[in-house]
This record gives C-alpha cells, sequence and structure tokens, in this order.
C-alpha cells in the first residue's frame, strides 16, 4: 500500500521536477537578459495573472471539486456517468474562459492598477500591453487544468505535471532566438518582453495539445454538453463556488505580495518572482505531489465512518512524514546557504552578485513558513476527500488578512524602523506570509481533529530532519569557505550534492524510513546503470 501511494507521489514528483527544471531554465534566461530592470518587474508582474488563474483553476478548485465526484464515480464502475461528468464540466469550463478572457483583456488596465500600484509611466504601460497579449492563453491554461484533473483521476500523474515543458520551451526558444540581439538595444528589453508573451500564447496551446490525445484515451465516454441539471455535475458545481473562493483568497495571497513588492522598491516585484520560482519547487515536488496523488485515493475510499477514517488517518500521516522529510531540508537550504543556490540558478549577464544576496534574504524569508504552507496542502485536500471545501475556505480567509496586515507592516514599516534600505523588506514580505501559514496550517489541523483523529508530524522526527540539515548545511558553507563565490556554477556543482549526500547520509544513520527508501532507489538505479 505505501508503495503504491509512493508511486503515484513520484510520478507528480517527476512530472513537476521536469517542468520545473525547464522553468528554472527560462528564468535564468530571464534574469540575463532582464534582470530586475523595468521590463523585467513589468513582465514578472504580467505572468503572474495567468499563474495565479492556472493555480486556482488546477491545483486548486477542479482538484477539490471535479476530482473527489469524478474519481468516485470511476472508483463504483460507473464509467459511463464519469464520462458524462467530465464532459460537462470540460465544456462549463471552455464557455467560462471564453467569457473570462474577453472580460479580462477589457479590464487589464484597471487589474494592473490593482496588482502593481507602484507602477507608473513606461513601466505600467508595458505591463498592460504585455497582459493584454498574455489573456487568451489563461483560457487554454483553464482547458489544460481540466486535463489534469481528468488524467489524474485515472492516476495518470506524470503527463500532466510534466506538460508545462512544452510551455517552457517555447519561451526559452523565443529567449534564445530573439535575446541576444535584443538585450543590448536601447529598447531592446520591452521588446523582447513583448515577444515572451505572444510566446506564452503559444506555449499555452502547446501545453494543453500534449494531454489532450492522452485525455481521450483514457476516458472514450467523454461527451460535451451543458447538462446542469444531472445529479453530479450539480455536486461539482456546489463544490465549485467554495472551493473557488477558498482557493482564490489562497491566490489572493500571491496577489498580496505582488501588490506590496511594487511599493517597496523598483526591482523588487522582479527579485520575488525570482525568488519564487525556486520556493515553489520543494512546494510542488513535496507538497503537491503528494496532495495530488492522495486526493483520487482519499475520495474514492467507500466503508464504514470509522473504517473511512482509519484509512484517511493513515494515509494523511504517511503523506505528512514524505513531505516533512524532504521540505524541512529545502527549509534549512533557503535560510544557511540561499545565496549558493540563488547564484548557481541566476547569477548571469545582469543579474549580478548583489541580486543575488537580496534574493537570498527573500529565500531566508520563505523559510520561515515553507513547512507549514506544504502540509496544510495535504490538510486542505484531506478535507475535500470529505466532501467539505468550506472549512479549508475560513482559514484560507484569515491567512490571507494575516497576510495583508503582517506583509504590510514587515516590508514598508519595518525597514524604516530598523534603519535599513527599503529593498530589504520584500523579505519581510515573505517571513510573515510564512506566519500566516503557520497558523492556518495549526487550524486545518485542529480542525480534522474530531473527524479523523489529531495527525501530525512527529516532534522527535522533526528534531531529527533538523539536525541532519543544519549538519548538511555545515558542510555546505565548507565548500563555501574553500571555494569562494567568485565561480558560482563550480561552488553550486560541489556545494549542493554535498549539502544533499548528507542530509541523505545523516537520516539514514538516524534510521529515518523514507532516508532508507530513497538511499535504496539510489542504490538500485546505480546498480541498473
Amino acid at each position: 500500500m505505501t508503495a503504491r501511494r509512493a508511486g503515484g507521489a513520484a510520478y507528480v514528483a517527476a512530472g513537476i521536477l521536469l517542468s520545473r527544471i525547464f522553468g528554472l531554465v527560462r528564468n535564468r534566461l530571464l534574469g540575463h537578459f532582464l534582470g530586475t530592470g523595468d521590463a523585467g518587474d513589468a513582465f514578472s508582474a504580467a505572468i503572474r495573472i495567468p499563474n495565479i488563474l492556472q493555480n486556482l483553476f488546477g491545483e486548486g478548485v477542479l482538484s477539490a471539486s471535479f476530482v473527489p465526484t469524478y474519481s468516485r464515480l470511476l472508483a463504483e464502475g460507473n464509467e459511463e456517468e464519469a464520462g458524462r461528468v467530465a464532459g460537462a464540466v470540460g465544456t462549463l469550463l471552455a464557455l467560462t474562459s471564453a467569457v473570462l478572457v474577453l472580460v479580462g483583456i477589457v479590464l487589464t488596465p484597471f487589474a494592473v492598477a490593482l496588482i502593481a500600484p507602484g507602477f507608473t509611466g513606461e513601466k505600467r504601460e508595458l505591463t498592460i500591453r504585455l497582459v493584454q497579449v498574455m489573456f487568451p492563453g489563461v483560457g487554454v491554461l483553464v482547458l489544460s487544468a481540466w486535463a489534469l484533473g481528468v488524467l489524474n483521476s485515472h492516476r495518470r500523474f506524470f503527463l500532466p505535471y510534466a506538460s508545462p515543458v512544452a510551455m517552457n520551451l517555447v519561451m526559452i526558444g523565443a529567449l534564445l532566438g530573439f535575446g541576444p540581439a535584443l538585450a543590448s538595444q536601447v529598447d531592446g528589453p520591452p521588446r523582447l518582453a513583448a515577444i515572451l508573451a505572444w510566446a506564452s500564447v503559444l506555449g499555452s496551446l502547446a501545453q494543453f495539445g500534449v494531454q489532450l490525445p492522452t485525455v481521450l484515451r483514457a476516458d472514450r465516454r467523454l461527451r460535451g454538453s451543458v447538462d446542469v441539471t444531472n445529479r453530479n455535475v450539480r455536486m461539482v458545481l456546489s463544490q465549485f463556488a467554495p472551493v473557488f473562493v477558498g482557493r482564490g483568497v489562497v491566490q489572493l495571497s500571491a496577489y498580496v505580495d505582488n501588490v506590496l513588492a511594487s511599493l517597496v522598491s523598483s526591482g523588487a516585484v522582479a527579485v520575488l518572482s525570482y525568488a519564487q520560482v525556486i520556493t515553489m519547487l520543494p512546494v510542488s515536488l513535496f507538497g503537491m505531489s503528494v496532495s495530488a496523488a492522495e486526493l483520487p485515493a482519499m475520495s474514492g475510499t467507500v466503508g464504514r465512518d470509522d473504517e473511512v477514517a482509519s484509512i484517511l488517518r493513515r494515509r494523511l500521516s504517511d503523506g505528512l512524514h514524505r513531505i516533512a522529510f524532504y521540505v524541512i531540508p529545502s527549509s534549512m537550504a533557503f535560510l544557511a546557504i540561499g545565496d549558493i543556490v540563488g547564484a548557481t540558478l541566476y547569477q548571469s549577464g545582469k543579474f549580478g552578485r548583489s541580486d543575488v544576496v537580496w534574493m537570498w534574504s527573500v529565500l531566508a524569508g520563505s523559510a520561515v513558513g515553507l513547512l507549514a504552507g506544504t502540509l496544510g496542502r495535504l490538510y486542505a485536500s484531506t478535507w475535500y476527500a470529505l466532501r467539505n471545501a468550506r472549512t479549508p475556505l475560513r482559514f484560507a480567509v484569515l491567512r490571507v488578512a494575516l497576510t495583508l496586515a503582517l506583509g504590510w507592516a514587515a516590508s514598508l514599516w519595518l525597514p524604516g524602523v530598523l534603519g535599513l534600505e527599503s529593498r530589504w523588506g520584500v523579505a519581510g514580505l515573505t517571513a510573515s506570509a510564512g506566519v500566516a501559514a503557520w497558523i492556518e496550517c495549526a487550524l486545518l489541523r485542529r480542525s480534522l481533529a474530531p473527524r479523523i483523529g489529531d495527525v501530525g508530524v512527529d516532534r522527535p522526527y522533526q528534531v531529527r530532519l533538523w539536525s541532519a540539515s543544519l549538519a548538511a548545511a555545515g558542510v555546505a558553507w565548507g565548500a563555501k569557505l574553500v571555494l569562494g563565490v567568485t565561480h558560482p556554477l563550480l561552488l553550486g556543482a560541489v556545494a549542493l550534492p554535498l549539502y544533499g549526500a548528507t542530509y541523505l547520509a545523516a537520516t539514514a544513520g538516524m534510521g529515518i524510513p523514507e532516508a532508507s527508501a530513497m538511499a535504496g532507489r539510489v542504490t538500485r538505479l546505480l546498480g541498473a546503470r
């Protein structure tokens, strides 16, 4: 059973890792050609709109409203009804997306004023143009999220999470094709940003296109319709509204970060965006992968109430411990060696050492709540599997309210009080969001206890993981002292593998089951080669 659970999560993680690697390549090229200048700020702010909507409909709304109902029908063997439900939901989403795109293009000037109120003049006008170009791609990404929901329910995890590679390849091609010639021209960066916006639209079509044939093969009973009288379609729609609001509130947190960053200083939006690509890697690999694999399985659990509670409790505990094993060393890496991570991935061209140190502060701030935010995803997915979307909604609203209040104080008020440059406020922004994430996580855990029992990550287990992470950071720091920071790629190639190997060796020596399993997989892989 545990192997099957880990297998589904492993396929999700593999797909996400592949897409994130190409995303990091894309962002490294963005940093090289656009840096933290006005064009980099404008593009980072503009692409946040499709990213928010994709995350909202993909990992959020469809996962929590559509997947539980669709998975239950498949588990019961009612494939004909499952096809009708999937087809109706897909048709409704396509119609909604068309309206969303038209309204979005018209309202873009107002949206930019809300997303980046600190942008003025040419930077604001460029951001408006970029968003309007990108909006048609948003509609396609919504359909891509629907395809992800269908494939996940059929336990086909790798393709939907690897499909963003297609989008990233298109954008990487645009950067390599036009970047070298435009980067040195006076008006080159804004023109390159516009080309990238068009490339994102073509990339969205490619991302949906690579999934569609497999969707049609997985569910041959798909029937397009707008039948909202169907009982199961109504069930999906009844969950859609609270989940949409709940996930929308979570995405609002990202919007709040962007707004406050635009008020901190020039370049803050870009450096926050570059840092978030890094921080989202462990969240996606170890949080989203486990949550995405567990949600269909939890939703398909049948039996007496006590049997269901027992199964959910075991699955939740197993998932939480697997997440902690990977996310705790990620947090330590961001905190202790974030400059090595940032320099390895971004230091090039217009992105210099001072930008790396700035981004390190943002990564360190993100480390505060990385574990809580990742565990919280699985707690929320458990509630969704129980057909309850309203409880996570209440806590998400509280989290965003706290993020806004704490973020304003930490990013715009605290630097002045401490006598720091205003640009360091973006680190306070990510740290305050982490505090809010811990409060939400605690509330989600406590609210689940009456239904399935109190489930968390054992404290001794956490202490051992943090101790191993600290030892690994010490080894990486030793490599940094020996090699210096002049050659970031060389330092990263030495220090980061040392960090990972030391952590794995330390946890395996402590008898951590996840470490032993991982060491076994590595040994088998090397033996096969």
